[in-house]
This record gives C-alpha cells, structure tokens and sequence, in this order.
C-alpha cells in the first residue's frame, strides 16, 4: 500500500480489537501517524507495538469515550503530542441486547453514553483541533441498523440512528471549513458483538473488520473535491443482513 496518509496523524477509537484494530493497521500501513484509543491499555499497547514493528508510527492511548473528562483530556494529548488531527474513525461502540419490555434503564443508559454521548463528544474535540487546519475528515462508524431495525436491538438500533442524525448535520457544518464527515454502515461483520446481537448467524459467512477497513482508505483517497455521506456495506448474499 502507498504511504498515500504520510504526516498525517489519525485517531481511531475502539481500536483494541475487531473493526477499529484493523482499520488502525490499515492507517499505519499508509504512513499515517496512529492514535489507538481504548478503554483497554494492553489491547491498544499491542496494536501500537504491531503497527511500529511493522514500520510504522503509533501512540497507544487509553480512552473511555462514555467520560467527557477523557475525552477531553485524550485530544489534548493528542494536540500537545502531534500537533495536529487529520483523520477521526469513531469505531467505538458497544451493543446491549433484548426485548423493549425487559429492558433495563442502566443498560439503555449505557449504550447511549457510548454510541451516541461518546460519538458526539469526539467529533467535537475533533472539530476543535480541525478547524484552525481547515481541512480533516471525520468517520462515523455506523451500522445496518443505522437505517434498519431488528428485535431486540431497539436501544442499540436507536443510538445508530442518532449517530447517523449527528454525522448528516455535522456534516453540514464542518463543510465549510473544509472538514468532510461520512458514515459507514457495516451489516454483518465477524466480531464478537455481532456474535452477541445474533448468535444464529454462521459467522463465515460474514465479512471481515479488513472489509470495513478498506472501505475507511476508500474515503480517505478520494480527492478533497468529493464527499461521501455514507456507504452502506453489508455481506454478499441473497438474504437479509
């Protein structure tokens, strides 16, 4: 792969493992500078040994994206320690599962300070650091649910959607000062929530976080004269999801 992202830096959240790992190694792998964030210290500690060892540049940085505070705190180490911000992937995400009429207030709480409040509070510190650069692109790592519903993922399904509402008028905003902010809405990928959320499907039959990576590079090789709302993508088959 070309080092088609040389000098910039890029901060990939939920980097430790499944989507966000892989598309961590794919920014290294062009040139970029990554930040691998994570509430797990040892799981982004080794993305980042993974991605120097293979000639490439990383900061592991732990993050729990549901505290303001860290977050906060993340991009100002990020400020003070690169300089700059290129690229954000907001991959973070987790997945709570069951009936509407069972479920519990906490967990709703729970899914909702990650997907959407955690969501929200990057893009915003990221628009902080963007803006005096006037340029960057910000990723939303979405999901099939983000247009569709399923049962038993009503809360889930619902923070998708509204990570969708914010990117549309965040992109709206971020235009003119030349920040572009896309969604991808992967359908079935092979990861352990994937697993949770339906565990009747075959899981080698689903796409790989790799496939998602790839489709991360797709936007960011396009020149700045385009812009990509969303891309849904979703595994190759004649049936649903």
């Amino acid at each position: 792969m070309s080092k088609q992202l040389e000098g910039q830096v890029a901060l990939v959240t939920g980097a430790g493992r499944g989507i966000g790992q892989a598309i961590a190694r794919a920014l290294g792998a062009a040139g970029a500078h990554v930040v691998a964030a994570a509430r797990s210290k040892r799981e982004i500690e080794a993305v980042a040994r993974e991605i120097v060892a293979a000639g490439g540049q990383a900061l592991g940085l732990p993050l729990d994206i549901a505290q303001e505070d860290q977050v906060s705190a993340a991009f100002a180490q990020v400020r003070e320690r690169l300089g700059r911000l290129d690229v954000l992937v907001n991959n973070a995400g987790i997945g709570r599962f069951g009936p509407v009429v069972d479920f519990a207030s906490a967990e709703l709480k729970q899914v909702t300070a990650v997907n959407l409040l955690g969501t929200f509070w990057c893009c915003q510190q990221a628009m902080r650091l963007m803006i005096p650069q006037r340029r960057g692109y910000i990723i939303n790592i979405s999901s099939v649910v983000g247009f569709k519903g399923y049962p038993n993922q009503a809360a889930y399904t619902a923070t998708k959607h509204a990570v969708m509402g914010l990117t549309k008028s965040l992109a709206v905003e971020a235009q003119p000062h030349g920040i572009r902010v896309s969604a991808i809405l992967p359908g079935g990928v092979d990861t352990s929530m994937v697993g949770d959320a339906r565990p009747d499907l075959d899981r080698s039959i689903l796409m790989r976080p790799e496939d998602i990576a790839q489709t991360v590079m797709f936007l960011l090789s396009l020149s700045e004269k385009a812009a990509v709302d969303e891309i849904y993508i979703r595994r190759r088959t004649s049936q649903p999801f």
